[in-house]
């Protein structure tokens, strides 16, 4: 298989990547490296397996020179990773998420290639669903530009399926932790800590509570769902079997960096930013009935992460 991956070096992408290349798929990348990273992905670049594209997927041009080298599937990954940002440059998800996503929607119909993944959110679901939460609640009422911007393109790509053929795959993401990872809460921990050991500000009072989903995990699950589900138009949620609080993730970060003399100070409130979901967990019954489970739930995968961090900014 050729499969081209938007976002490819990134966080996700770059691990996606790892899993296609070593299963002997050929790969276009194509990035415009405001988040990613080439080393993530230089040794495949430098054995020849894989087509780098720099080019922005908001720009139809730069998506068709990807799209034209012959791709069997698209894993589009590429979006705004921080949500906050949509609070105070209000145009950004709508470009580069719903836009984007109609590019290479309508790159991919132009170029006759038929598959496509896509990765949602779960902030789709709003703050009212029941948790966990299955696929088919609804109606989904995001609260944030971003997750509005994901359901908007979770509806481009079931109309796309529709009208013109393609089959599609939705996955509706935890929050995705691990290595290489460029932000979040355990990347802003780690960071805080290194630049004052003595405090961690954490935002909000704590009590947030999320699942979270080791990487690997995350891309393996990928691939099992799409080799294991095959109607035209394929729905699932993607996450761990439970979920950790603000404040324990704050606990294991101080634990894993040694900074036990820190100071966690809380800024108090329900919820770290505006648009911020306080509590989230997905269920991820679909997910096993395809044979499929994670190797690391929630704390275990902060764990491994905070390690995997601290070795990549050399705090080890």
């Amino acid at each position: 298989m050729r499969a081209l991956v938007t976002g490819g070096a990134g966080f996700i992408g770059s691990h996606l990547i790892d899993r296609l290349v070593a299963r002997g798929d050929d790969v276009v990348v194509i990035d415009n490296l405001s988040s990613g990273v080439v080393a993530f992905i230089q040794s495949h670049l430098d054995a020849g397996r894989v087509d780098m594209v720099e080019g922005d997927i908001c720009n139809p041009d730069d998506v068709g020179r990807a799209m034209a080298k012959d791709i069997d599937c698209v894993f589009h990954l590429a979006a705004n990773p921080d949500i906050r940002l949509g609070t105070r440059i209000t145009d950004t998800d709508l470009n580069q998420g719903t836009v984007a996503t109609y590019n290479i929607l309508e790159s991919m119909r132009l170029n006759g290639v038929k598959k496509i993944a896509f990765a949602s959110s779960s902030v789709v679901y709003g703050e009212d669903a029941p948790l966990p939460t299955p696929e088919d609640h609804g109606p989904c009422m995001p609260i944030s530009l971003y997750g509005a911007s994901k359901q908007a393109g979770e509806g481009l790509v079931s109309s796309w399926v529709g009208t013109f053929g393609l089959q599609a795959w939705i996955f509706r993401f935890a929050n995705i932790i691990g290595a290489r990872g460029t932000h979040g809460v355990i990347y802003d921990f780690i960071h805080k800590l290194k630049n004052d050991p003595s405090r961690l500000e954490v935002l909000g009072n704590g009590l947030q509570e999320k699942s979270y989903m080791e990487v690997g995990d995350c891309v393996d699950g990928i691939l099992h769902v799409m080799a294991n589900a095959d109607a035209p138009l394929n729905l699932y949620n993607l996450g761990s079997h439970d979920t950790a609080s603000v404040r324990r993730i704050a606990e294991l970060v101080v634990e894993v960096t040694q900074c036990h003399d820190a100071r966690i100070e809380y800024t108090g409130g329900d919820r770290g930013w505006a648009g911020d979901i306080p509590r989230a967990r997905l269920s991820i019954q679909k997910m096993l009935q395809t044979g499929f489970d994670v190797s690391m739930n929630s704390e275990d995968a902060i764990r491994h992460t905070a390690t995997c961090l601290l070795e990549e900014i050399g705090l080890e």
